[in-house]
């Protein structure tokens, strides 16, 4: 059985987290390319939703922006480490525009912009013991995306972990090359992080979008379930 567990520095520090969360089981996550066109699809309408959230001059005073980067100044962070939403609203923000990469990557990416909310994914059968978000010792290994050196978590910065290291730094901030969602990956697990009460609303609506585009396409219904203060811990595999 694993679980993931909210630990209580994080509690402590975000008292109105809310973590959405949604377990698939035996989906085909491969690449098929005559689905492009319906990802393109799902991509651009998410950008176009997208620009209601960057309204503001300079970008870093839009709410959503803001909210994230005042959060992260909470903890311990690495010079330049900002939420998965700040990214892809930057990207919206300079004009560019998103490909297909995989099938529940542009999902969950999609409903991200759409909603304005920070979503990352996981291979729950590469988690190794129990996953928790919670305050890094420091040095705990990570191997991110596109590296071949280890990139350790810093003393009292907020990740998500497991017996073997950090699976995601800094929030979702960069991921783990050992528990990142790939092709091959059949039992995922998708979070939606809120840190009030506002985000959380939005969150909840987008993860019953993924949740829909999911049975859509994969034919499987996920699990919802969901994280917070009062709730702290959840089964994520038996």
């Amino acid at each position: 059985m694993k679980k993931f567990i909210l630990d209580p520095k994080t509690i402590e520090l975000f008292p109105d987290i809310q973590i959405d969360v949604m377990t698939l089981h035996g989906i085909d996550n491969h690449v098929n390319e005559k689905d492009d066109p319906y990802f393109q699809k799902l991509l651009e309408e998410g950008s176009q939703a997208a620009e209601q959230f960057i309204t503001v001059d300079p970008f870093r005073d839009n709410p959503v922006v803001a909210e994230w980067r005042e959060a992260f100044r909470k903890f311990k962070t690495k010079k330049g480490a900002r939420s998965t939403i700040e990214a892809l609203l930057k990207r919206v923000s300079h004009g560019k525009r998103f490909s297909p990469i995989a099938p529940l990557v542009d999902i969950y990416n999609s409903q991200s912009l759409k909603y304005g909310v920070s979503v990352g994914g996981e291979n729950v059968d590469a988690i190794t013991g129990d996953m928790h978000l919670g305050e890094a010792k420091g040095g705990e290994f990570f191997l991110p995306y596109g590296e071949e050196e280890d990139m350790p978590a810093l003393p009292g910065e907020i990740c998500y972990m497991d017996d073997k290291g950090a699976v995601c730094r800094c929030f979702n901030w960069r991921e783990n090359q050992r528990t990142e969602l790939t092709e091959n990956t059949t039992n995922p697990i998708i979070d939606i992080e809120s840190i009030n009460p506002d985000q959380a609303a939005c969150s909840d609506i987008a993860i019953k979008a993924i949740q829909r585009l999911c049975k859509d396409y994969f034919g499987i219904e996920g699990q919802l379930q969901k994280l917070n203060a009062e709730n702290p811990e959840i089964v994520i595999a038996k």
